[in-house]
């Protein structure tokens, strides 16, 4: 049976969509099951399955036939697998793993390509060959996300990678010297100028040593706004700079777009600055930093801050621009204003009026006004924190508190005048309406209703949901836990995201589909609309870099093949096309220094070459138009068989050659 709640016209409505829908899955499917000895008919698979109109519906709004495009794409960062993940949407289709901060075989990432990327991101010298990538952010002209780049930070480094989204890979990772966390970040300002990254724990600048006895004096919180050249797609690391904060726990961040442009957001936890030791009969940390009835929203004139750094307000924490905390209050670059204890998420509405924060501990959201925020600075704050940064009042700043439910974290938006929160401890997505002008004033702030979701809910995301002006009709529940959803693959169990239906006015919305992520857990992500993106099906020329994004003056031409030797350094020149690597035998010896450089000549969409070396720990994805040059040591002798790894043509299983090390 359809339950009560769903509106007559709109179910009405929905079986004339799933009757067309059907019709053409039903044709189609009739050989299938006819094959199977099953019921050809809808009604009757429907019935054996136990599926309900509730379940139809959803299938009908998420099937997408092959060589149907999805409307949107979901790019959703890969936890402590350190990588993006690209999901088709509604059909919520894996449709690429963007390799960032980790080796990835597939794409021969860190396997003889990619080297020189990864190795952006060593710190001092140390190989660091995973990361904790937690929120992408898409770059963004005028507030609207125009697809040209996206943007990833490393929680468990303090990285920030770019990715350029004509060829899904990754271009550049920077690391903050004078930082080693990250949480807020990454989120842009509304053209793109920075990229904004907050910190998290609270540490002593440049990773100095400080006893944490002295947490208070020593230690330190930080906001990173890297300068991005939208031109070149590059972070300008020079014209980059952060502002040291108090040593708090920053959490997310949000860039202020309309009436709030130039300023930033940033919640907060363990404003007590708790420093545990539970094995020393301390509090622990989860104790210690939920004590106190509030945290601390800043509040951050980004404006003011980037002309202090221009005019030298900046000092050099091991080779980086750090703007002093007694800079930052001397300059009235920082405000504070009390928020809910234990918050995580400080959301700005489309049109900027309005910074929504959830605090964990509390059943409410509050809604802060960027208009009272300004009028209470102009007024003159009368508080201050224990570091003398000025604090607003909370009656000054709140314009309204909506009761969501238990465990409020994440806000997203639609173009309803609708807002959504998501309830970790009521495993639910909290409908609200935002009553205000240009939203629903209509409704008043007002809770709406309440999606039940499976186990845990953290962060969320809407289509189109971080602009200013959302698409509403999705949104993505990122599960934390999973437990019974799937078929138990041993202890170890996949994360869940869920689509939900939002398209509806009032108080009907859906779960429509269950996606398991075999992998790490996707802590936030971004929809955009798919006409969007605008990537090349086969790179512009043959020969092209991918790092530069040009024709490498070092690609190989067909008839330009071949091995030369100067004394013990050997030069491979070679080209792949289906179905043959020219040349086919490499002769070499022991000792020598290798520099192969692989160009794949083919202009067909989707004729990728691939090259694998055993031993020698080399694998390549070449794909059509790529060149790649990679380097060796010959330090075994013996006969090695290199081959295409990539399925190819009829003959790609004789698409090989030898690579022949004689001893010395």
């Amino acid at each position: 049976m359809i339950p009560q709640r769903y509106p007559l016209k709109l179910l009405f409505t929905g079986a004339v969509i799933l009757t067309t829908i059907v019709l053409a899955v039903v044709i189609s499917s009739r050989a299938v099951t006819s094959a199977q000895g099953g019921a050809s008919d809808w009604q009757t698979i429907a019935a054996e399955r136990g599926l309900t109109d509730a379940d139809m519906r959803a299938a009908a709004m998420t099937y997408t036939p092959s060589g149907v495009m999805d409307e949107y794409v979901m790019f959703a960062s890969a936890g402590q697998g350190g990588q993006v993940l690209a999901i088709g949407m509604p059909s919520m289709r894996l449709l690429r793993l963007i390799a960032v901060f980790t080796p990835e075989s597939w794409q021969g990432y860190g396997y003889g390509a990619g080297h020189e990327v990864l190795e952006q991101g060593f710190i001092d010298g140390q190989e660091i060959l995973w990361g904790d990538s937690h929120h992408p952010a898409l770059s963004e002209t005028n507030g609207e996300y125009d697809g040209n780049w996206l943007f990833i930070g490393d929680k468990a480094n303090g990285r920030v990678a770019v990715i350029d989204l004509r060829d899904f890979e990754t271009k550049q990772i920077v690391h903050n010297p004078a930082f080693l966390n990250d949480h807020g970040g990454t989120f842009v300002t509304p053209n793109t100028e920075y990229i904004v990254e907050g910190g998290q724990y609270g540490l002593p600048l440049g990773g100095e040593y400080a006893p944490i006895s002295d947490y208070e004096s020593a230690y330190s919180g930080m906001i990173t706004f890297w300068r991005f050249n939208s031109e070149i797609g590059r972070i300008d690391y020079d014209q980059s700079f952060a502002m040291e904060l108090p040593p708090y726990w920053q959490d997310l961040c949000d860039a202020g777009k309309g009436i709030s442009e130039g300023w930033v957001f940033c919640n907060s936890f363990n404003t007590e600055m708790a420093t545990g030791g539970i094995e020393s009969g301390n509090p622990p940390f989860e104790a210690g930093a939920s004590r106190g009835a509030v945290d601390y929203l800043h509040i951050i004139n980004l404006d003011a801050a980037e002309e202090v750094f221009l005019n030298g307000g900046a000092v050099d924490i091991n080779g980086f621009n750090v703007i002093p905390l007694e800079t930052v209050i001397a300059n009235n670059l920082l405000y504070l204003a009390p928020e809910p204890r234990s918050p995580h998420g400080a959301d700005v509405t489309p049109g900027g009026e309005f910074v929504v924060v959830g605090g964990k501990l509390d059943p409410h959201v509050s809604i802060y006004s960027f208009q009272r925020i300004q009028d209470a600075i102009a007024a003159g704050p009368t508080e201050t924190d224990v570091f003398g940064i000025p604090v607003l009042s909370f009656e000054s700043v709140l314009e309204a508190q909506v009761e969501v439910g238990l465990g409020p974290l994440h806000t997203v938006f639609d173009n309803q005048g609708y807002a959504y929160t998501s309830l970790f401890l009521d495993s639910a997505v909290a409908r609200w309406s935002i009553g205000a002008e240009g939203y629903r004033p209509q409704d008043g702030w007002t809770l709406i209703n309440r999606t039940p979701v499976q186990y845990n809910v953290g962060h969320l995301a809407a289509a189109e949901g971080d602009t200013a002006s959302p698409d509403g009709r999705y949104l993505v529940a990122l599960n934390k836990w999973s437990v019974d959803r799937f078929l138990s693959t041993g202890p170890l169990l996949p994360q869940n995201l869920q689509l939900i239906d939002i398209s509806q006015p009032g108080d009907f919305t859906q779960v429509l589909y269950d996606m398991p992520i075999t992998g790490a857990e996707p802590h936030y992500a971004q929809i955009i609309r798919a006409d969007k993106l605008h990537a090349w099906e086969v790179y512009p020329e043959v020969g092209w870099n991918p790092l530069t994004q040009s024709v490498d003056p070092n690609a190989v031409t067909q008839g330009t093949e071949g091995v030369t030797r100067d004394g013990n350094n050997v030069t491979v020149r070679m080209t792949a096309v289906r179905s043959h690597m020219t040349p086919e035998h490499i002769e070499i010896q022991e000792g020598d220094h290798v520099t192969w450089t692989i160009t794949n000549v083919e202009r067909a969409r989707d004729a990728t070459h691939g090259l694998a070396i055993p031993f020698y720990n080399i694998n390549l994805s070449i794909e059509p138009g790529e060149s790649i040059t990679f380097e060796f040591d010959a330090i075994r002798p013996g006969v090695f068989s290199f081959y295409c790894t990539e399925f190819c043509s009829a003959l790609h299983l004789e698409m090989m050659g030898y690579m022949m090390v004689q001893p010395r």
